[in-house]
């Protein structure tokens, strides 16, 4: 950095306005420290001309091209999947706001932002490594714009497609060819995400593993199975309507019929800051509602 000033790079979901009232309120709380702030320029915009909230930072971005010391992502886990990605490589930690619904990765609510920024301030925080996967292509006409994944990857059929064939194999060894919608292959991270609503297993953070999941099989034989996160996934997929998607995070790409996809883990990890009474299996309990009695 360019000054002793610690650094903050605000971003946002800009369709929706209740998020509005929470960076108007940490942008307050952090300059009260004296911080430097910068915002994802379509965030400001819709904050500021959109919203009408008087709002002051230091400067804008688009796209990848800043710095910063921590990144803060207003939203819920959609929006904290699109900062990590805009993040990439750049090992700042995130802070996850959470004004969506769920929020497993963003789990500060917006009432303990003020507690929140003077724990990061203090040091009484910690910061979890979550693998990210990579995707690569030999579809050469159709670029997958952005190959890393903080949740998972997924092949899935075009709508109203019939089922699509894909050929897996592990470390170039063959392992089945799967007559499905689509295959899932996961991060413990994204293991409460898309794979979950398809019979794929909760996994622990930092147990070094991915998980492969189909979507609607053919079979009932074929079930989810859990690999070494060192594993090097290859699909082979093929389709009657002659494409597919690949979809990073939720952000698809059409491939041609026939394509190879490789998926492995990315040469870099995510990293998010969790407070000190924040715990992965209490968060779970939370989320998941375990041991509610609903009756």
């Amino acid at each position: 950095m360019s000054n002793d000033k610690i650094r903050f790079a605000i971003f946002g979901n800009e369709y929706q306005a209740k998020k509005s009232q929470a960076v108007y309120k940490i942008v307050a709380i952090l300059q009260h420290y004296d911080s430097e702030i910068i915002m994802d320029k379509p965030f400001y915009e819709f904050v500021t001309k959109g919203q009408h909230l008087d709002i002051t930072v230091d400067g804008v971005f688009t796209g990848d091209d800043f710095s910063a010391d921590y990144a803060i992502s207003m939203g819920g886990d959609g929006t904290l999947l699109e900062t990590a990605s805009r993040v990439g490589s750049k090992n700042i930690p995130i802070i996850g706001v959470n004004i969506g619904r769920l929020g497993f990765l963003a789990d500060v609510n917006p009432s303990e932002i003020e507690a929140a920024v003077a724990d990061v301030f203090a040091k009484k925080y910690r910061v979890d490594s979550h693998s990210v996967l990579q995707i690569e292509t030999d579809n050469a006409d159709r670029e997958v714009s952005s190959p890393y994944a903080l949740n998972d990857i997924a092949v899935l059929k075009r709508d109203h497609a019939s089922m699509i064939t894909i050929r897996a194999s592990v470390n170039d060894e063959y392992l089945v060819t799967y007559q499905a919608d689509g295959l899932i292959v996961t991060t413990p991270t994204g293991s409460t995400a898309y794979s979950l609503s398809n019979g794929g297993p909760i996994i622990a953070p930092a147990t070094g593993t991915i998980c492969l999941t189909p979507v609607a099989p053919h079979s009932l034989n074929v079930r989810p199975i859990v690999l070494p996160d060192t594993s090097v996934i290859t699909l082979k997929v093929e389709s009657r309507s002659h494409s597919f998607l690949a979809a990073v995070d939720g952000r698809s790409t059409s491939l041609n019929d026939g394509a190879v996809v490789k998926i492995s883990k990315a040469p870099y990890e995510t990293k998010i800051i969790r407070f000190c009474e924040r715990r992965y299996f209490a968060t779970l309990r939370e989320k998941m509602a375990w041991g509610i009695d609903q009756r």
